[in-house]
């Protein structure tokens, strides 16, 4: 049995030696993301793949790799950039890192909500200048203990966020989604109501969902306008769930009062209009960027890897 396996970004040096005792491993050694290019010729000849969510795994790449390839392997929860179809069609197994990063994505979302909501990015910059000076209304933010909180998605994470609101900032909980959740509810006292109405009566709106045909741009120009001129929209998920040059307009005219952005509808590139404004904190893509959970996310792949090339189900499997 063949144990090659490519990797399209190297992963954490501890996680990276977990996977040489099990597979021989070559991988794009860049301080960047891997272009088609390089993927394509790394993936020849391989019998797994581990990928990353900014890599558009399609026809193309599978068919590159040859007849021999047995898993891709996300190293993520999302797997949008995998071709899911094309996979199941060559009977080829597609893993992700589900649960491991839910308390580390529900925390930035967290740190982002405080971010907007107490203007830490423009309090930070005005510090560095040294031109500051205390006065009654100077930079006043917006409360969050007691305030309404929208969960759109009642998955791991935004039960996660949502708990954390209502057991630590007695935060009134509000949730959208596909359908209710007994679970949810019984943690955080949420409340199921349609999206129109999480819109209109939260103070905060918190983006939890995966990215599908569905969920993209699900907040655009009209969603936005529903909204309370001082609500905060906090978006950890995916960049795309977002009409980014929408919101744009909507912070400008102050239709919303503040977002938290930790994701962007074209990452790495990010809306030129974003940059200019100081009622948004933008994040780097920081949800699960932190030592243990980088590691324990590594070490999923690790195990999803060695169960395909020995034969056995992955533990992780999607497709």
């Amino acid at each position: 049995m063949g144990r090659k396996v490519y990797v399209t970004r190297v992963l954490p040096h501890a996680v990276m030696e977990e996977l040489s005792k099990v597979c021989e491993v070559s991988a794009n050694e860049a301080t960047r993301p891997a272009t088609k290019e390089e993927i394509l010729a790394g993936v020849k000849g391989m019998d797994a793949i581990v990928t990353m969510l900014n890599d558009k795994i399609d026809a193309e790449v599978i068919t590159a790799a040859g007849p021999q390839l047995k898993l891709i392997a996300n190293y993520a929860v999302g797997y949008n950039n995998i071709d899911l179809a094309e996979a199941g069609k060559r009977g080829i197994h597609v893993t992700n890192t589900p649960d491991v990063l839910t308390n580390a994505t529900a925390d930035m979302a967290w740190a982002l909500l405080f971010a907007a909501a107490r203007h830490i990015p423009a309090g930070d910059k005005l510090v560095r200048t040294g031109t500051f000076a205390w006065a009654p209304e100077f930079m006043l933010g917006a409360d969050i203990t007691g305030r309404t909180l929208g969960i759109v998605g009642a998955g791991r994470i935004g039960q996660n966020f949502a708990r954390k609101a209502h057991h630590g900032f007695d935060m009134k909980v509000l949730y959208a989604g596909r359908h209710p959740s007994p679970e949810f509810e019984a943690q955080t006292e949420g409340r199921f109501v349609p999206l129109e109405e999480l819109l209109r009566t939260s103070d905060f709106v918190s983006l939890h969902v995966p990215l599908t045909p569905e969920t993209r741009h699900l907040i655009g120009a009209k969603e936005l306008a529903m909204m309370k001129p001082t609500a905060i929209l906090i978006n950890s998920s995916r960049g795309p769930v977002v009409d980014e040059k929408a919101l744009v307009e909507a912070l400008k005219k102050r239709t919303i009062w503040a977002a938290g952005l930790d994701v962007y509808e074209n990452e790495p590139d990010v809306e030129p209009g974003l940059k200019g404004l100081d009622n948004v904190a933008l994040a780097p893509h920081l949800g699960t960027a932190t030592t243990g959970t980088r590691y324990e996310m590594g070490l999923m792949v690790v195990r999803n890897v060695d169960a395909v090339l020995n034969g056995q189900v992955p533990p992780n499997k999607v497709k």
